[in-house]
C-alpha cells in the first residue's frame, strides 16, 4: 500500500456500511468497500459511547498507527477502508489491537477470494 488518504465524507461512511464487507472482532469492526480510485482510503471511527474526548483521541490515535503498520501487509489495493472502535479498544493493548485487527483483515481477504474464485466458476 503505497499512499493512503482519509475518508471525509458522510456519504462514503453510509456507502461503505451498505455495501462494503465487514470483519469483526473482540476490539474492532474493519469494512472494506473497493474504490476506483486507484489507492487506499482510510476511515476512522469512534462513537461518543466509548467516552469523553480524551479517550476518544486517544483510540483514533492507536487505530491510525495500527493501520499505518498492519494495512501494508494485508490490504488490497484500491480500497476504502474503515476502522470503528469498540467498547474494548481503549483498555486493549496494542498487541491484541493488531492480532484483532490482522485477523479481521485476513477474514476479510479470505471472503474476497472465494468471492472471485465464485465469479469465475460461474463464467
Amino acid at each position: 500500500m503505497k499512499s493512503t488518504t482519509t475518508v471525509k465524507k458522510n456519504y462514503e461512511f453510509r456507502r461503505m456500511y451498505a455495501k462494503g464487507k465487514s470483519g469483526v472482532s473482540s476490539c474492532l469492526v474493519v469494512y472494506y468497500r473497493k474504490n476506483r480510485l486507484g489507492h487506499n482510503r482510510l476511515g476512522v471511527t469512534v462513537s461518543t459511547k466509548l467516552g469523553h474526548a480524551v479517550v476518544r483521541n486517544r483510540s483514533k490515535r492507536r487505530l491510525r498507527a495500527l493501520c499505518a503498520e498492519i494495512l501494508p501487509q494485508y490490504a488490497v489495493a484500491g480500497a476504502d477502508y474503515n476502522f470503528i472502535a469498540r467498547a474494548a479498544t481503549p483498555n486493549a493493548d496494542f498487541e491484541s489491537l493488531r492480532a484483532d485487527a490482522a485477523a479481521a483483515l485476513k477474514r476479510l481477504r479470505s471472503d474476497l477470494t472465494t468471492v472471485r474464485e465464485n465469479a469465475d466458476e460461474r463464467a
